[in-house]
């Protein structure tokens, strides 16, 4: 394996990370405000809150990781990427203060405020959102070059039934991952009311999650169809990914291990990301931009590894902690005021 693909690999990896945590962070915090504004808070605020109380921070470690790498890794993906992600990344930003800001309010203001709790919520949908759009662009055909720098055709870019496919799968994905998860973390906590409306949830945006992700590579063969075509290619591994999508649905239905359930949820994504990602070897950019042609010397490289490799090294052992002390606790799951680890 050579320095470009162990680069992009770790990478890639670290962007999957962060899709699967934060879709759970974000659809917990969309299903907390969804339940405020429903009447059902009884039901879900409980265990919601005990799940975010001791992960939000951690989310946003993979999507720090991933874009320190991604610049320091292939940098010129500032030039093609800077300027034209500016609005997209902007409003991301912004909706990250408002959802960081929310804790702060939920801590010393007034708990419960449906206003705080529907911004966040909200936030939490749009932030997905609006990062998928990076995936949209690197599809190419949206970019033009003005002078010799990329100019974003915001025109195309969202009147492009594959922009909107991706954004729906986006949100999609959100609530199915977080749903799926919250629905083992109830059951663990012995809440059958919360177990009962979460597995619901997760069922209903399963459906959507599946059609969109089919949308998304019928959008492919007449927007890009080398990409359409590389996709083939690896169709095993979106086979694989399908029949973990129908294990865990089963599951879901047949209200069997939901552990087990996230788990196959988790490989469904897991291949299909990866097969994604494979299929759009070598470009950053269509057809601008390819990992061999922006990536940085190999000193740099080979230093960028091991920075990675150990800040793995405690990013693993610090969530292994963290799983430990709060998620797999069942003390702290079920409530308990006095826990032991």
């Amino acid at each position: 394996m050579n320095l470009e693909i162990l680069g992009i690999s770790v990478l890639w990896s670290f962007l999957f990370g962060y899709i699967v945590v934060g879709a759970i962070d974000f659809g917990a915090g969309f299903f907390n405000a969804y339940s405020l504004l429903t009447g059902k808070d009884r039901i879900l605020t409980k265990v919601i809150q005990r799940y975010l109380s001791p992960v939000w921070e951690v989310t946003n470690v993979f999507l720090v990781f991933f874009f320190v790498g991604i610049i320091g890794f292939f940098p010129k993906t500032a030039f093609y990427y800077g300027t034209t992600l500016l609005v997209p990344v902007s409003i991301g930003v912004i909706l990250l203060a408002i959802r960081g800001s929310y804790y702060a309010f939920e801590t010393y203001g007034a708990r419960g405020h449906k206003g705080y709790s529907f911004m966040y919520g909200v936030a939490g949908l749009l932030l997905p959102a609006s990062l998928s759009i990076v995936l949209t662009i690197s599809e190419g055909g949206f970019i033009d070059m003005v002078d010799g720098h990329p100019v974003l055709d915001y025109w195309v870019l969202f009147s492009s039934p594959l922009t909107w496919a991706i954004v729906v799968l986006s949100i999609a994905a959100t609530l199915y991952i977080s749903a799926t998860f919250l629905t083992w973390y109830a059951n663990k906590a012995g809440d059958v009311d919360a177990t009962d409306l979460l597995r619901k949830y997760a069922l209903i945006w399963s459906l959507p999650t599946i059609i969109t992700a089919g949308g998304i590579i019928f959008e492919l063969r007449r927007h890009n169809f080398d990409h359409y075509t590389n996709i083939q290619t690896f169709w095993p591994m979106f086979l694989i990914s399908f029949l973990m999508f129908v294990g865990t649905v089963w599951l879901l239905a047949k209200r069997r291990n939901y552990g087990w359930a996230f788990g196959l949820l988790a490989g469904q994504f897991a291949f299909a990301f990866f097969g994604y990602g494979a299929s759009h070897y070598p470009y950053l950019l269509y057809p601008h931009l390819t990992i061999y042609d922006s990536f940085t010397n190999p000193a740099m490289a080979i230093s960028l590894v091991v920075v990675f490799i150990l800040g793995l090294g405690l990013l693993i052992p610090s969530l292994v902690l963290l799983m430990r002390l709060f998620l797999f606790n069942k003390d702290y799951v079920r409530g308990k005021d006095n826990f032991h680890a």
